[in-house]
């Protein structure tokens, strides 16, 4: 079965076919003013977790949080740049942004930077790239654009079966680096565009078995590492203290939720958190940055974090409901499931209820690769709701 995508031309103007000024009065400031408040509380957050250690090193406290200050001003760059040129100018790119990034999986596996086990990144030095987290907005565009050009109110067989195939093979190669936890990211975001794209029902449990008899034969065939099956079985034994080989696993999560239940109401206050000051977390600043919040800020802290990813939902949401065209709602659609997927088994991981994955709180951990792409996701929803009325 061959696959071709069908991408039609778009409009030689990179701003789509509104006027210069009118698409950003249609900016929806609310959802980045959020979205930057997440940031700027996980530019205090990196400082919290990482200056003990880094001041035990003897190195500077502030190292991690001037780089984030950094990854920052390039995710405003992205942002601008995606609101600018426009989903539909980045949808006649689609094809070949999704090539590149596939490609650069293929390369990652062969000589990306080994650590732990894994190959996640590329090393350039200064910075290290995840072309995982480039997929998650590249394959939402793509499967959006695909979709769209099909022009069908109910996805046939053949359809959905290409649209499987053009998700498979960049989630095969995430599993193999292995990244369960962002191969699963990108599953969700399949999920929400085949949702609204019409998929039938019957196609979802051809999934679910799918999904299921793959799973299966990962871990027979070694794709699945013993130890992300242990973080499975940690994940139903956080109580165990006889078997070793789970004691980093149940521990880290111990404390996490330690940290969490420690804050009380109105937490412990910036800085004062001794679970996190006394570097008791490992990962803190990536993995696990709802802890600190948790602890320092309580109860209090958690909500405004949680209200301020359910208000982008929520915003994002609405933008998918209002779109005035079927490209624009798969988007929206594509990018909402990926966020709440990943904001929940992020948060689920640090109060014990999701597996420890290694997956980032989108705008909070630290990382540049992450931020980056949640801004052009973000960018490309705000694209949808400038455009809405062109």
């Amino acid at each position: 079965m061959s696959i071709a995508f069908r991408v039609r031309s778009r409009p030689s103007d990179p701003r789509g076919s509104a006027s210069v000024l009118d698409p950003w009065r249609n900016v929806d400031w609310m959802m980045i003013w959020a979205a930057a408040v997440l940031a700027v509380i996980g530019v205090f957050n990196i400082y919290a977790t990482t200056s003990p250690r880094l001041v035990l090193r003897g190195a500077d406290p502030f190292y991690f949080t001037q780089r984030q200050v950094l990854f920052i001003f390039a995710a405003v760059l992205a942002l601008g740049a995606v609101m600018f040129f426009g989903h539909d100018w980045l949808r006649s790119k689609a094809v070949w942004l999704y090539s590149a990034t596939t490609f650069s999986l293929f390369i990652l596996l062969l000589w990306g930077r080994a650590s732990g086990g894994t190959k996640l990144s590329f090393d350039l030095g200064v910075i290290a790239v995840q072309p995982a987290e480039v997929m998650k907005p590249v394959l939402v565009l793509v499967l959006a654009a695909w979709f769209a050009d099909a022009g069908m109110r109910t996805m046939p067989y053949d359809e959905f079966i290409r649209a499987l195939l053009i998700a498979g093979v960049p989630f095969l190669l995430i599993a193999l680096q292995p990244d369960l936890g962002s191969a699963m990211t990108i599953a969700a975001g399949v999920f929400g565009v085949l949702l609204i794209a019409g998929t039938q029902r019957r196609h979802f449990v051809f999934i679910s078995v799918l999904a299921a008899t793959s799973f299966v034969a990962s871990i027979w065939s070694g794709v699945v590492r013993d130890y992300q099956l242990e973080r499975f079985t940690a994940l139903w034994n956080q109580n165990n203290t006889t078997n070793q080989s789970l004691q980093n696993l149940v521990l880290q999560v111990r404390y996490a939720k330690r940290a969490v239940a420690a804050g009380g109401y109105f937490g412990k206050g910036y800085l004062q958190g001794e679970l996190t000051n006394g570097r008791f977390i490992p990962v803190q600043s990536t993995d696990f940055p709802f802890s600190a919040i948790g602890e320092q800020f309580g109860l209090l802290g958690a909500f405004v974090v949680v209200g301020l990813f359910s208000f982008i939902l929520l915003r994002v949401w609405i933008i998918g409901r209002n779109a005035n065209s079927p490209f624009g709602r798969f988007l929206a659609a594509g990018v909402f499931s990926t966020l709440a997927w990943q904001v929940f088994q992020n948060i689920g991981m640090t109060i014990g209820i999701t597996p420890v994955s290694g997956l980032p709180l989108p705008f909070v951990s630290y990382g540049g690769s992450h931020l980056v792409a949640w801004s052009v996701m973000i960018g490309l929803v705000q694209s949808v709701e400038m455009r809405r009325s062109a």
